[in-house]
């Protein structure tokens, strides 16, 4: 093996892979500036090498795979450069997400743990996508002002059932099985045929073949009890609609439902039903990250943003004062602003 670790990524070539490992536990592996653009020099040499048959995306240590992005950053650019730097962290993590999409071999991504936000971003444009007992996948962004990103719009808006609609409003986190149930992971494997399947891979054999053999079957999904549900419910593209939906509902789980989704954002809200709406009128993957990051170097410096972070993560009161408070306050023509086209020079480019 030979490689080396650099800005919290371990890069390394092994046999016919090209192996990037998340080196940051303490943060569980959060996304770095320098991390990105690490992951990005390294895809780009590997672009263009035969001899890389498969690239293989995991976490070194700690006990999950990928936390999500650089927020501490985000906020302090939010309330202090008038979104600059923010934007350009955007800017690059999005080129690795596209990069990562539309790599020409195979990539091999292991949820194992935590896999949030910027992680899911990572891992879900890889062609492979290994989760496990510990996976617990979720794109909680509402809940701090900001929208799930990093490409969710693509992928969540492409779930059955509406499916995308729910996790993108109410953060809900997933385990293993209702990520394979979903479609959001192709193989469920045990803790301990993971080092056995990197091993493979990095050996030269067919990363679809060896994930095929090892994969096993997980327990039932509690996801697929409630898709009837959540297709009933979120059915409408608009917030007021699956409020008053969910209001109408008396069960157990309706209630739980429209309690959390009171807690979040309601401009972000309305800003994720629409760029999941408006995501499947784009042609490419590309065409998506364009849209997202004008929506991004939107919502970084509206209000709910800082608000949102300083009640979560700051401060920790669950508390946030959103602004406008309520669904009926977020107007049409806020939402048009928030996804209008930038300034040429300033919209989103891949590599």
């Amino acid at each position: 093996m030979t490689g080396e670790t650099n800005a919290d990524v371990r890069v390394v070539r092994e046999g016919a892979a090209g192996w990037l490992s998340l080196d940051r536990p303490k943060a569980i592996h959060a996304l770095t500036l320098p991390m990105v653009e690490t992951m990005t020099a390294a895809l780009l040499e590997w672009r263009d090498d035969a001899a890389v048959a498969a690239v293989i995306l995991d976490h070194a240590d700690g006990r999950g795979f990928c936390a999500g992005g650089d927020i501490a950053l985000l906020r302090r650019s939010a309330l202090e450069d008038g979104g600059a730097a923010g934007r350009h962290f955007f800017f690059e993590e999005y080129r690795l997400n596209h990069l990562l999409f539309t790599f020409p071999r195979p990539v091999v991504a292991f949820m194992d743990g935590i896999t949030m936000g910027g992680g899911v971003g990572i891992a879900q444009p890889a062609r492979l996508r290994v989760v496990t007992a510990q996976t617990r996948y979720a794109m909680p962004e509402t809940g701090i002002g900001l929208f799930p990103d990093v490409g969710g719009g693509w992928h969540l808006s492409r779930l059955p059932q509406r499916i995308g609609q729910y996790l993108a409003l109410t953060g809900a986190r997933l385990d293993g099985a209702d990520c394979l149930w979903a479609g959001i992971a192709t193989h469920y494997l045990g803790a301990e045929a993971m080092p056995q399947a990197k091993a493979r891979i990095a050996a030269g054999e067919a990363p679809d073949a060896v994930l095929d053999a090892l994969a096993e079957a997980p327990p039932p999904s509690r996801l697929a009890q409630v898709a009837p549900a959540i297709e009933r419910h979120f059915a409408s593209d608009r917030l007021e609609d699956v409020l008053a939906s969910l209001a109408a509902d008396e069960s157990e789980w309706a209630v739980q439902t429209l309690a959390s989704l009171r807690t979040k954002s309601p401009q972000t809200c309305k800003v994720a039903l629409r760029q999941l709406h408006d995501s499947l009128a784009c042609p490419d993957f590309g065409a998506n990250m364009a849209m997202e990051y004008r929506i991004a170097s939107r919502v970084l410096t509206l209000p709910d943003f800082a608000e949102g972070v300083r009640a979560v993560i700051v401060d920790k009161d669950n508390a946030p004062r959103w602004n406008p408070a309520t669904p009926e306050g977020v107007t049409d023509a806020l939402i048009d602003s928030i996804f209008a086209p930038l300034p040429a020079a300033e919209e989103w480019r891949p590599l």
